[in-house]
């Protein structure tokens, strides 16, 4: 047995795990998994974790094949960034069954193994902020359902890329799949950038459509703005609250409504139309 171990195992509440690498390492996902799990075993009394926040690339958890017998009774408030969200359900299944908030990053898409319980309603949480690292073509059939479980909800965060989706999210779709669901709900925070494609579009809904949609929003400032590119017969519709709270801003394009960005501190651009010297100004 480890002294320190033995000495700080019960006291030690609140615990945040950094990590500081120049390369990733070989196996990182399973080293760090290991070192997860050995966290939740050790420290018993643990209530509040942050596992690694300071890098979504090199702080990834996998669940595949590896865990046995995580969980705690005890563990109200957890930061993580997983490697796809089938280790995000994971750890939604009930091994931690008094979690209250929940930050998780998923950084890939790609499906595993893993066998899920991912039908029982979590009463317990009350905070949750998702954020996807890349686009997604499930947000309909994995995010959606996933939030109708959170029937006392009172805090959502939601960060999400979509393509492959027939139709923009906009205010009504909100509205219909996640405030009128959550009925708990007082805060909610986003950002959605939804990419579809033209062929076979009959109704293509302006910028002011989609403004429209955020009409009966009264608490929120949301801005939106929609490009069509011609060239790969794409549509895209960024839509977000205030204040925006990524510390990037992706894909940006000459119809930017511009503002104020504290968090932002790394951005790209997109578009077919060459960029005129008047937006960078």
């Amino acid at each position: 047995k480890n002294p320190l171990t033995d000495l700080f195992q019960n006291q030690i509440l609140s615990l945040t795990f950094n990590m500081t690498v120049n390369k990733k390492p070989d196996f990182g996902d399973l080293i760090n998994t290991i070192i997860f799990q050995h966290i939740i075993q050790i420290f018993i009394n643990l209530q509040y974790l942050n596992f690694c926040p300071s890098s979504i690339w090199y702080s990834k958890l996998s669940f595949d094949s590896l865990v046995r017998d995580l969980d705690s009774s005890n563990l109200l408030e957890l930061h993580v960034t997983v490697n796809n969200c089938d280790d995000c359900l994971y750890l939604l299944d009930g091994r931690f069954n008094e979690l209250r908030k929940f930050h998780v990053n998923i950084s890939d898409i790609h499906s595993t193994q893993l066998t899920i319980n991912n039908t029982e309603n979590l009463p317990n949480l009350k905070c949750y902020s998702l954020y996807f690292n890349v686009e997604i073509s499930a947000y309909d059939e994995l995010t959606v359902p996933l939030l109708h479980r959170m029937i006392n909800l009172e805090e959502l965060g939601l960060y999400v890329k979509i393509c492959e989706r027939n139709k923009f999210v906009d205010g009504h779709d909100l509205k219909k799949n996640i405030i009128n669901k959550l009925v708990r709900l007082k805060k909610i925070q986003f950002y959605f950038r939804s990419t579809i494609g033209l062929l076979n579009q009959i109704n293509l809904p302006s910028n002011e459509d989609i403004q429209y949609t955020f009409k009966d929003f009264p608490d929120n400032h949301i801005t939106s703005y929609v490009d069509y590119f011609s060239d790969t017969q794409q549509s895209r519709c960024h839509i977000y609250s205030h204040p925006y709270t990524l510390c990037e801003y992706y894909k940006i394009t000459n119809n930017f409504p511009g503002g104020l960005f504290k968090c932002v501190s790394k951005v790209s651009l997109y578009d077919e139309r060459p960029f005129q010297h008047e937006f960078f100004l």
